[in-house]
């Protein structure tokens, strides 16, 4: 796949490419944010890798720049030193489908990588099951089974718990949520989501006791969390 990556480091940006390349993708490093948008108006890119850090042109003007003029949104995984959750929320905000947070791992890398991948072409990508925990998504037959017990989903209601699970510990905005279960030209209803979280909630028991945490982050969206089991019964016992 052909992965842009912008960077105001010359050796970030190799590295990131080496990396990338070594995985089997087409790494093309840039500088500038405008050589990077002239790139993307010539012939496109599958993915996006910006750095926070400011070129010419901030990750924030790149991704609006994404969003207003590109027919099919590009995915962007934002880098950044910066570890905080209200930085996170803020890249996510303006646009980014997913973090990275600084020192460079080359493990974790290829990964976010190629989750990001088959979110958005899953006709490229589309394993059969795929397992948290005791947790079966069966994506050809939309079955999902809990320690081998079948749960009744509707399809969005399967949708939106594996794309939960997929973004495991990470904020999703209402927005996003909303843009991959239901699709971006749908005018769906505020509360809609809303049932569908506390249904799937319910149907999955994403509960402490049970290990996890479907919460909602403060204007902005929901987070399913992996509770540990001392997490889990101080919780329980707040309630």
């Amino acid at each position: 796949m052909r992965i842009a990556v912008l960077d105001h480091d010359a050796t970030e940006r190799e590295l990131v490419c080496s990396i990338l390349n070594a995985a089997g993708h087409t790494g093309y490093a840039y500088h500038s944010g405008t050589d990077l948008i002239h790139h993307l108006n010539r012939t496109g890119a599958d993915l996006l890798i910006l750095d926070w850090q400011d070129t010419d042109l901030s990750c924030i003007e790149v991704m609006h720049w994404i969003r207003e003029k590109q027919q099919m949104a590009t995915p962007v995984l934002l880098m950044t030193s910066r570890a905080s959750e209200d930085d996170i929320v803020d890249g996510l905000a303006a646009g980014a489908n997913d973090y990275l947070i600084k020192p460079l791992r080359r493990v974790e890398l290829v990964t976010r990588v190629q989750a990001l991948l088959r979110r958005t072409y899953p006709n490229l990508h589309t394993p059969e099951n795929l397992n948290f925990g005791p947790y079966v998504f069966e994506t050809r037959s939309a079955r999902l089974t809990v320690a081998g017990l079948a749960i009744e989903l509707t399809q969005k209601e399967f949708d939106l718990g594996l794309l939960l699970f997929r973004n495991l510990g990470r904020p999703l905005s209402r927005a996003y949520i909303l843009d991959e279960v239901w699709s971006r030209d749908a005018d769906i209803p505020s509360r809609t989501l809303d049932t569908h979280i506390s249904r799937v909630r319910n149907k999955l028991q994403l509960k402490p006791e049970h290990g996890f945490r479907l919460a909602p982050v403060y204007s902005y969206g929901y987070r399913l969390e992996q509770i540990t089991s001392e997490c889990a019964e101080s919780l329980t016992k707040t309630h």
